[in-house]
């Protein structure tokens, strides 16, 4: 109950298979573990959803639209279902977004049912989520753009702006201490822009592939930093809390 998964069809008026295709017919017409009719299938739709406490079934769009992004596989369908969860979202779909030459990033699109910053939208998946699946934008719409047939136009989706708060949202704190002014820096040649030592990185809009390279230039500085410190301490003052520069 509740969890999210692929929704199947069967009963009397399930077809037969594919014609001319045993191949697809066997990949997707699967015996049916809940029947006690002889030779009972099932028929895979595809479709993502879960089933909720009243008996329907939500849909959570599709399970082909796996992607796969700086080396982790990614299915949208189980974050448009985190969001979801949050009593603020009333629609969203997720889809990838070319960020730049050779760069990916997730966009979370959201129809909302009252106000919600989207910096709690992104704690709020931070909290089920591994980092890699948090999206790095957020846009909210007054409703989803919609097919003919009444499934999200993922292309007719706006390009989203660059994410990360703005500088007059933001007031950064600057660097203290010699280890919070390198990693600052290091930060600030990355990312392009003014920071703070208590600013998120995720929040900047930074993804894993930039954290390694911020890794190889503290490195060349003669000072160590794991990927598990960056995605626990996601702040310069927490990395650099420690460290001897």
């Amino acid at each position: 109950m509740g969890v999210l998964g692929e929704v199947c069809i069967g009963g009397a008026g399930l077809a037969q298979g594919y014609v001319g295709h045993p191949d697809q017919t066997a990949d997707r017409f699967v015996p049916d573990p809940f029947s006690t009719a002889p030779g009972a299938r099932l028929f895979r739709t595809g479709d993502l959803g879960r089933q909720l406490a009243d008996g329907q079934i939500e849909l959570h769009g599709r399970r082909d639209r796996q992607v796969k992004i700086r080396g982790y596989r990614v299915e949208p369908g189980e974050i448009e279902a985190a969001l979801a969860a949050h009593p603020a979202v009333r629609e969203v779909a997720v889809t990838l977004w070319p960020r730049d030459a050779g760069s990916w990033s997730l966009a979370a699109y959201v129809a909302l049912r009252q106000a919600v910053a989207p910096a709690e939208l992104r704690e709020h998946l931070q909290r089920c989520l591994p980092a890699y699946m948090v999206p790095a934008a957020f846009v909210e719409l007054a409703a989803l753009p919609l097919t003919p047939r009444g499934k999200v136009d993922l292309r007719a989706l706006p390009a989203p702006e660059v994410p990360g708060p703005s500088v007059q949202e933001r007031r950064p704190v600057p660097p203290r201490t010699e280890a919070e002014r390198l990693i600052a820096a290091v930060w600030a040649e990355i990312l392009g822009c003014e920071i703070g030592v208590e600013d998120d990185f995720f929040a900047l809009g930074g993804h894993s592939l930039q954290i390694t390279r911020i890794i190889s230039r503290l490195r060349d500085a003669r000072v160590e930093v794991s990927v598990r410190a960056f995605f626990e301490k996601r702040q310069v003052a927490g990395l650099a809390a420690g460290l001897q520069v």
